[in-house]
């Protein structure tokens, strides 16, 4: 057979036992927009990273998606929404590229997480809109997507995913160590010797600060944590929102964003809200330090909430280690998720796991993912 007629899944899949550029893309919980960033990996270790962007949301497409959290909303505004969903992040692949200077076909894969409208794992749910097909097509490139679903299928709970691209960026580094990395729900990995992995949702990230902060003054979410600095705890309240089932819960353990609501420090002050929601934050972590094999040597924040100043203070308070930024590496913190998926892209194409029973509880090492290739015109 010439290589002409060779099939091209195969083709790509046989490429990637080989080091291969991937495109990765992350809508996360935080709303706040699409992070797109390049990747050369063999699915195994990280070869090189490249450019990396952020393409903010507009009002519109924000709060749209907001009305879908939680499965609200009728199909056809859900496929609406996913439309305009994949548009937009067919909009961050044209403008990382030109950034970079590179074309699409010097890309081999597009790792395409969609936006997650409903995580309900007991239930055997979680559910990410977009179009990975018609992504493929708006950009010209084979895009794996539905990386979640056959985790869930399994048994397990489907997240966290980034765990085993966590444990390729820290193979130099003294162990035990943790990754906390702070969106709309806040992740942990701790990463032992002999590639020993634990991974869960740890509780809120920044999703009920952000959403306290949006209904009270507007904005998006509390720029630089000036708000929640300006604020006093209210101890009782947070008391309350820590008597939480999840919180005994042995790992692995997941969220869906809504799972924790405002409504427990309803009467506060804006300020002492937002001070408390950030000081339940930084408890629920060091509640996870309980469920940990050993004690981490240090901890490395990744997500939005690391730039919440109020929030890095208090994990420094709560936590038994030093706590630093990923960015102290020399890693791009804003950047690591949707390198994660690029990287999570390639292992799918070799049929390597995503997930483990200590990273989603799933019984075996599960793969998965859903690989589409451009049509042609």
């Amino acid at each position: 057979m010439s290589p002409s007629d060779a099939d091209p899944a195969a083709m790509l899949r046989a490429r990637a036992s080989q080091p291969i550029w991937a495109l990765g893309l992350m809508s996360g919980t935080s709303l706040d927009g699409i992070d797109a960033a390049l990747i050369q990996s063999d699915g195994v270790a990280v070869q090189e990273t490249g450019a990396a962007l952020t393409l903010p949301y507009g009002t519109e497409l924000r709060e749209r998606l907001r009305g879908l959290l939680g499965g609200e909303g009728s199909a056809a505004e859900e496929d609406a929404v996913a439309r305009q969903l994949t548009e937009a992040h067919a909009e961050a692949v044209r403008q990382l590229l030109a950034e970079a200077g590179r074309t699409p076909s010097s890309v081999d894969v597009v790792g395409f997480h969609g936006h997650t409208i409903l995580h309900r794992p007991k239930d055997g749910i979680t559910r990410q809109i977009g179009d990975g097909a018609w992504l493929a097509g708006l950009t010209g490139i084979p895009v794996v997507n539905d990386f979640r679903s056959a985790d869930v299928a399994a048994g397990g709970e489907g997240a966290p995913l980034v765990p085993l691209f966590h444990r390729a960026l820290v193979a130099d580094l003294e162990l035990p160590l943790a990754v906390l990395n702070l969106g709309g729900v806040a992740n942990v990995t701790w990463i032992g010797d002999d590639d020993d992995l634990l991974a869960f949702d740890t509780g809120p990230g920044n999703a009920p600060l952000d959403d306290w902060v949006r209904h009270h003054t507007g904005a998006a979410y509390d720029d630089g944590g000036k708000l929640a600095a300006s604020g006093r705890v209210d101890a009782a309240r947070l008391a309350a929102l820590l008597d939480n089932a999840f919180f005994t819960r042995r790992p692995p353990k997941s969220l869906d964003r809504n799972h924790f609501m405002t409504a427990a420090i309803a009467g506060l002050s804006v300020a002492d809200g937002a001070a408390t929601l950030a000081a339940f934050t930084a408890a629920a972590v060091a509640r996870a330090e309980e469920h940990l094999p050993a004690a981490p040597k240090r901890w490395l924040v990744a997500g939005g909430g690391r730039h919440n100043a109020a929030l890095m203070a208090a994990l420094r308070v709560a936590l038994s280690a030093p706590v630093q930024t990923v960015d102290d590496l020399g890693w791009d913190g804003d950047a690591l998720e949707a390198q994660a998926f690029g990287f999570l892209a390639v292992r799918s194409l070799r049929g390597l796991p995503l997930s483990l029973p200590r990273t989603t509880g799933v019984a075996i090492a599960t793969t998965g993912g859903r690989l589409v290739l451009p049509t042609k015109a």
